[in-house]
């Protein structure tokens, strides 16, 4: 996103693709003793992400997840019956049989919210295993270690436990937008609400800075309206003067990419994320509704990614082509040995703040 006002300023925007709940595909028996035999199974149309994020949305059935197969352009839907089998396949999505469905594995994932919500620990329901996948940063040790693993083992195998090196914190610090407070963070979507201008960013941003400037000391350009963390993690700041705000997207590579909507995000859908710190960078959506246990509280509902980011970025967008899609919150790593990052999506700020993407 960049403001025209704004010198050397940096926002992203956000982009597409939606995992709904998966729904059906479909096996066909042929009877043994049938003699003509059963029509061949036609070819599954190659679908772009957006198109499986559409397709996703109208698979509503109590399955086990969605994915896209970003490989083979196909999205392919967990089932648990012949009937859910035939229904996706019917919507042209691929099926495939796993052994649990998404009510126990949410159930799992309550289970461990309510047994195990630990500062140092997220989990998120991973279609693609079909489990929910737990992850304890370095700073999960000992009694707390133990405790994990317990409630972990308890939940058999719907649940894997992995280990991160680095430590889950919000990505607050040093960026390249927007200034507050000695703090900065960076810039997510310009956004219009009641016909003014407005931009989306992080809560914890939010919470922290309440008058903003697209310079250390500068003057200001915007203040917050409302913030919300930890629960969730988004901000809606108000500009305050005729800075330009045009839905675009800044590339660092002196182009832009015009945003026309905000998506839900689909596991296995390739996204990239822009923030004032590290820039450009791209990954996969590993996993939906995730919750990240920060040291300053739960958030839920998010998105989990292989995407890389560092302090600063917090509030920066992720996009996928037109598409604004989530405002990073945090995670863990670096740009230099990887990490994994969590994205609030930018659908529910909208609908919290009545606000559109523009």
């Amino acid at each position: 996103m960049k403001h025209r006002r704004i010198p050397h300023r940096r926002a992203v925007i956000a982009g597409a693709g939606a995992l709904a709940l998966a729904a059906t595909a479909t096996v066909a028996l042929a009877n043994a003793n049938a003699s003509p035999a059963p029509p061949a199974t036609p070819a599954l149309a190659k679908l772009t992400s957006a198109a499986a994020t559409t397709l996703a949305s109208h698979l509503k059935t109590d399955t086990a997840g969605a994915f896209y197969d970003a490989k083979a352009k196909k999205l392919v839907v967990n089932v648990v019956n012949q009937a859910q089998a035939r229904a996706a396949r019917a919507k042209g999505a691929e099926a495939r049989f796993v052994k649990h469905t998404f009510a126990q594995l949410d159930s799992a994932r309550q289970t461990l919210k309510s047994k195990a919500t630990i500062p140092g620990t997220s989990w998120g329901i991973d279609p693609q295993s079909n489990k929910v996948v737990v992850t304890a940063d370095r700073t999960v040790k000992g009694a707390k270690l133990d405790r994990l693993a317990q409630v972990a083992k308890s939940l058999g195998d719907k649940v894997e436990v992995q280990r991160s090196k680095g430590e889950f914190k919000p990505f607050i610090g040093g960026g390249d937008a927007i200034w507050g407070s000695g703090a900065r963070c960076s810039l997510g979507f310009n956004v219009v609400k009641d016909g003014k201008p407005y931009f989306l960013t992080a809560g914890h941003c939010g919470n922290e800075i309440k008058s903003w400037s697209d310079q250390q000391g500068g003057s200001a350009i915007a203040t917050t309206e409302e913030s919300t963390f930890p629960g969730h993690d988004f901000s809606l700041a108000k500009y305050t003067g005729d800075t330009p705000h045009p839905s675009e997207v800044d590339l660092y590579n002196g182009g832009t990419q015009k945003i026309t909507k905000a998506a839900e995000a689909t596991v296995g859908e390739k996204v990239q994320r822009s923030g004032s710190t590290t820039q450009v960078h791209g990954g996969t959506v590993k996993a939906l509704n995730a919750s990240v246990n920060y040291q300053e509280g739960t958030v839920d509902g998010l998105i989990q990614t292989d995407v890389c980011a560092e302090p600063g970025d917090s509030g920066g967008a992720l996009f996928d082509g037109d598409a604004a899609i989530g405002l990073t919150s945090g995670g863990s790593g670096d740009c230099t040995k990887g990490g994994e990052t969590f994205f609030q999506p930018v659908p529910e700020a909208l609908k919290a703040y009545g606000a559109e993407i523009g």
